[in-house]
């Protein structure tokens, strides 16, 4: 089973200086917090608020290939989580036929965006993401190291609304 989820913010993280991606699910609440990286963000972020660029950026120019092919992205899906690591599908529509291309999430997203795609998210990922699945294991044994680790296992993904890009 899938849920939809639509961009609930990109915030940066404040302590590692990274955005984050959140995900929320419109049925249930759910939050979804991805780490990605500063270009991908940006591009996401170009992409909602139609800010033009002097020259295409990645995805700008895959989305203009697809557009000359008579492609379009369908929808993404945010369908696994393996080593703390996310992984999507992006789902493609030519004409009747369908394929699927693994993606990072946050490419999957910002083609997403720019074809108006929905966003979905399994089941399992959720339910994932919502535990670890294995203790943290704490490689610095300094007190910052130890303060740190106690910081990351207290987050909520409530936490990472507040902080707006």
């Amino acid at each position: 089973m899938t849920h939809e989820m639509t961009i609930a913010s990109i915030s940066m993280d404040q302590n590692t200086r990274t955005p984050v991606l959140v995900l929320k699910s419109e049925k249930d609440g759910s939050l979804l917090p991805i780490w990605i990286g500063i270009m991908e963000a940006s591009s996401i972020v170009f992409a909602i608020q139609n800010t033009p660029n002097e020259r295409p950026l990645t995805h700008d120019l895959f989305r203009q290939y697809l557009e000359q092919t008579a492609t379009v992205v369908e929808q993404v899906v945010v369908c696994d989580l393996v080593n703390n690591t996310y992984h999507a599908r992006i789902v493609f529509a030519a004409g009747e036929s369908r394929f699927e291309l693994d993606s990072r999430p946050s490419d999957a997203i910002a083609m997403a965006v720019r074809f108006n795609a929905p966003i979905f998210v399994e089941e399992s990922v959720l339910e994932r993401s919502r535990r670890v699945e294995e203790p943290v294991e704490v490689v610095d044994e300094s007190s910052e190291g130890k303060r740190w680790a106690e910081y990351l296992e207290g987050l909520d993904p409530e936490d990472f609304g507040k902080y707006k890009v």
